[in-house]
């Protein structure tokens, strides 16, 4: 939808920002994201997984190769706003399809609460489908070890995205 105060939002977010405080794996597609003139990241996590003695809720190991029980996952999402432009346009359609990776695991959609405050608001997200209108899930190791893969792929399809959105030294956007 049109936003009329799409800039003066996107400056204010982007001078807020503290890079200090995204997971480091996940700051180069923020930044690459930011980068572009017609989104800006609201919030984001790269996922954690939580379990037995490892309960640090910004934990960025990968999962250990044998099962320690129950693992209490925190999502892996992306926030974003979207300017209303043929750019924004096509930014949209290409985070719609990043779905595919797995429509089990992957969604994409706009919560009322970040729409609220940021018209024309999405949020990509991996989270079991089942689980996919909370923060985080309890989940078995098998699980688990399938969602950190598509978590993988799915910030990976972020940076190809931004391979493809971000502006040439002339300035103008690659489409």
């Amino acid at each position: 939808m049109e936003n009329p105060r799409f800039r003066q939002e996107q400056a204010e977010t982007l001078a807020a920002l503290g890079m200090e405080v995204i997971d480091a794996p996940i700051t180069d597609v923020v930044e690459r994201l930011n980068g572009l003139p017609f989104c800006f990241t609201l919030q984001c996590c790269y996922g954690h997984f939580l379990y037995g003695s490892q309960q640090d809720p910004n934990n960025l190991n990968k999962l250990r190769r044998h099962d320690p029980g129950m693992i209490r996952y925190r999502i892996a999402y992306i926030a974003l706003c979207i300017e209303k432009s043929s750019a924004g346009a096509a930014l949209y359609k290409s985070l719609e399809k990043i779905q595919e990776i797995d429509p089990e695991y992957v969604q994409f959609g706009s919560a009322d609460w970040f729409w609220e405050r940021n018209p024309s608001s999405f949020v990509l997200q991996v989270e079991p489908e089942r689980f996919k209108y909370q923060d985080d899930a309890l989940l078995g190791w098998q699980e688990a070890l399938h969602i950190e893969k598509i978590r993988s792929l799915f910030f990976d399809e972020l940076r190809a995205l931004c391979d493809v959105f971000e502006p040439t030294s002339t300035g103008a956007t690659r489409l």
